[in-house]
């Protein structure tokens, strides 16, 4: 093994954990959305200023997770130029 290539194959790693981990976040964020739609949904006495509310929570954290991956991203692209061969 190169030892040149560890720090390469580590960032993979900790890049694809990240990958997936997230992937499996986004996930259960969303089946808990269809979940809690469904709950005010089939519960009428809701108000709906209370659905108003929760979409518009359900809006900002998903702003959120989407500028966070998109930080993130960022992030290992840069560390992808730093660890490229010269």
């Amino acid at each position: 093994m190169d030892p040149k290539q560890i720090p390469k194959q580590m960032f993979d790693f900790n890049k694809m954990a990240f990958q997936r981990s997230f992937s499996a976040m986004l996930i259960m964020q969303d089946q808990a959305e269809k979940m809690i739609g469904m709950w005010m949904d089939q519960n009428k006495w809701f108000p709906e200023e209370g659905k108003k509310a929760m979409e518009e929570w359900v809006k900002t954290y998903k702003k959120g997770r989407d500028d966070f991956k998109s930080k993130v991203n960022k992030g290992y692209e840069k560390m992808e130029e730093y660890l490229e061969p010269k």
